[in-house]
């Protein structure tokens, strides 16, 4: 009797086994159907600026490109704040379907994430697509700055500690922690003023109340002779500014620049979709109106995969909460 009833519990154990494996991959067999037909409806894209900035214009031409291949609509959903956290809050928390993608950019991933409490994690809950390229920060001079180079201004620091008047775009911005290493490497000391924007910058550098910018910069003050370009906040050189020192030329290899304008979407997206969409993307980089766009605004195309991105990310993520701990500035 014992023997028959272990029988029939084997036989129950077995066909339920086989039910839920029949289950199983008719799950799977359902999920790369609906895979395969990605995207069949509109994908909205979260850009966490205002409309009309240079990043918010590139980032419509992009978009417009990848439609041609998708064969749907990218809707840009602008959630500006919060210096770009707003958005990325909004790109965390959506369905990883692939159908709500958007901008990431360094301050919602390297530091904001240590000097407030956010409801998202700048690794574990993205996936990253791909990078398209970086926006054109650096130092720049009034034209008739008696600064000729970059050097100038670190040997003139040395001799008047706390003396040179910088921009920037923010009290705690991406440029103020550039400008912070450079400083702790050379032994010099600057004085940071913040302002709202890189307009404002610009503004204060032309009325002679700065004596440099670490900043945003405008190609129009450039090539109207108005502003001097001493030195490229890149970690490499850049095919738009050929003549232009980047921050290795200085011996300045080691300090972290991350200049990142990407597309990402939240964490646990398929990775068929994932694959696709940073083909699509990569693709319409080549995109004639997305390449003069690139020339116009006057920023520089930066590529990383969906790896590469992720991975750079996470080693800046890394050293920018250490950084920042060491400035005292870490929650």
């Amino acid at each position: 009797m014992k023997t028959n009833n272990s029988q029939k519990h084997t036989k129950r154990m077995f066909s339920l086994c086989l039910i839920l494996t029949v289950l199983f991959v008719a799950s799977g067999y359902a999920q790369e159907a609906k895979v395969s037909k990605y995207p069949d409806h509109p994908i909205t894209f979260i850009h966490p600026l205002p409309p009309g900035g240079g990043a918010d214009i590139l980032t419509r031409l992009l978009c417009k490109a990848a439609e041609k291949d998708l064969g749907h609509p990218i809707v840009i959903l602008n959630k500006p704040g919060g210096s770009l956290t707003v958005g990325a809050a909004a790109l965390a928390a959506s369905k990883p379907d692939g159908y709500t993608i958007g901008f990431t950019g360094a301050t919602a991933l390297f530091i904001a994430p240590f000097t407030e409490k956010l409801p998202y994690h700048p690794i574990r809950d993205f996936q990253q697509i791909m990078q398209w390229g970086a926006p054109n920060f650096g130092v720049t001079v009034k034209s008739d700055s008696p600064f000729k180079s970059f050097k100038d201004i670190i040997e003139y620091a040395r001799q008047n500690q706390k003396k040179l008047t910088y921009g920037t775009t923010g009290q705690m911005g991406l440029h103020y922690l550039i400008m912070e290493q450079i400083a702790r490497k050379e032994k010099v000391q600057f004085t940071q003023i913040p302002f709202k924007g890189g307009p404002e910058v610009e503004l204060a550098l032309l009325g002679g109340h700065i004596q440099f910018a670490a900043s945003e910069f405008s190609n129009t003050q450039i090539d109207a002779g108005n502003t001097r370009l001493l030195l490229l906040f890149r970690e490499e050189h850049a095919a738009e500014y050929p003549s232009n020192l980047v921050l290795k030329d200085l011996g300045y290899g080691d300090i972290a620049a991350p200049m990142i304008q990407g597309i990402a979407g939240p964490k646990g997206m398929p990775e068929a979709v994932t694959r696709k969409l940073e083909d699509v993307f990569t693709k319409a980089m080549k995109d004639p109106m997305f390449v003069k766009g690139m020339k116009e605004v006057g920023y520089s195309v930066l590529y990383r995969s969906s790896k590469e991105s992720s991975d750079y990310i996470a080693k800046n993520y890394d050293f920018f909460g250490t950084f920042l701990k060491e400035l005292g500035f870490a929650k």
